[in-house]
């Protein structure tokens, strides 16, 4: 989804089980737009496990950062994530103002400034405040994360000056699910309305924190063989697999409570197995996996034009319907791929360079809690 690619957070290398999960992500979140009745819980799920991922590796280039020049480099993580998501973003609003625009199909063309301004404002997740078009209101998931990435990497900055970056990540986990009750509480009994707010899904996002900073305890955890770890990662996707099978939640506060954060638990497990080994597993599983990583690399741009494009259709939610949202879904986020996104990319690694360390500036990591 929105994420700075298939990379460990940590040392920079290429791990392409990331992108894998990636793909299981994307695959997960097409699959309820697709059939929403048959895979009511496979969105939460999916946006669940980016949440968690894109917490770890962003979480680890800012600790890079603090690692290696004792700051964060703001002007450029901030740039960096300007020319990963925005080239996407404004091409599939150049297709929405096409299509709900010039061609008037849903005809709502009253909406076309609220939807724009509320995409590129990242206010899409904000209640009182106008969101435009329905097709576009999976944006929700974009203004949470950006929302986010506001906050963290000052408050990581400083928590890592007095050693308290685990700290703060526990303390930020209890108070999102205080903050999440109390927003429950507060439209109780229509719970779903807390679906879209950032109460709601900060602890995906701080789980992927917490597993980067508490990385090196966590991975003595993992069983020490590769085939015991291979065995774990197929029951941790089994367990997604029927969490993803579960009735719609979205109106019961057990979902936001409970089934969150052990989706949260499952892919911080995920992540941390898939951050291992380079190279892609020998045997059956490979051809799979090799699918996995392809839909990953482009599933970012597939999750801005998924939901636009099955509302276009009509959002009949048949199988026949769903499987042609999902073929031009990926037609149109392997276009997005070439034109917008390889180039930005290559601007991204030149911006993300690094400057020469400066080791009198490093401040050493903060040590292990006792236990």
């Amino acid at each position: 989804m929105r994420d700075p690619g298939g990379t460990d957070g940590i040392t920079g290398a290429r791990r392409p089980l990331l992108d894998a999960l990636r793909g299981v992500a994307i695959a997960l979140v097409m699959l309820t737009h697709a059939d929403s009745a048959t895979f009511g819980s496979a969105g939460m799920v999916g946006v669940t496990l980016f949440f968690t991922l894109s917490g770890y590796l962003i979480t680890g280039l800012l600790v890079r950062d603090l690692e290696r020049y004792g700051r964060i480099r703001y002007g450029r993580f901030f740039g960096a994530r300007a020319l990963r998501l925005l080239p996407p973003l404004l091409l599939v609003l150049a297709g929405y103002l096409v299509i709900e625009g010039a061609v008037g199909l849903l005809g709502r063309r009253e909406l076309l400034g609220q939807t724009v301004l509320a995409a590129l404002t990242y206010t899409s997740n904000l209640p009182l405040l106008p969101h435009g078009s329905g097709s576009f209101f999976h944006l929700w998931t974009l203004a949470t994360e950006e929302q986010f990435y506001l906050l963290w990497p000052l408050v990581l900055a400083l928590a890592w000056r007095h050693r308290a970056a685990r700290a703060v990540v526990l303390v930020g986990v209890l108070g999102s699910l205080a903050a999440c009750a109390a927003t429950i509480g507060y439209e109780w009994p229509d719970v779903a309305r807390v679906y879209a707010l950032p109460t709601s899904w900060s602890v995906a996002l701080l789980a992927g924190c917490g597993l980067r900073l508490g990385r090196e305890r966590a991975a003595r955890l993992l069983p020490g063989t590769g085939g015991s770890r291979r065995a774990l990662g197929v029951a941790l996707l089994a367990v997604l697999a029927a969490l993803a099978l579960l009735p719609g939640l979205s109106a019961t506060a057990a979902m936001y409570l409970l089934v969150i954060p052990l989706t949260a638990a499952v892919s911080a497990a995920l992540v941390l197995l898939a951050s291992g080994p380079t190279a892609l597993p020998s045997g059956p599983a490979r051809a799979p996996l090799r699918l996995l990583v392809a839909l990953g690399t482009v599933s970012y741009a597939a999750y801005l034009w998924n939901l636009p494009i099955q509302q276009w259709l009509g959002d009949p939610g048949t199988p026949g319907a769903g499987l042609l949202g999902a073929a031009l879904t990926l037609l149109a986020a392997t276009v997005s791929w070439w034109a917008v996104e390889r180039p930005a990319a290559a601007l991204r690694r030149r911006w993300e360079t690094p400057e020469p360390a400066r080791a009198h500036a490093v401040v050493p990591a903060a040590p292990e809690p006792a236990a």
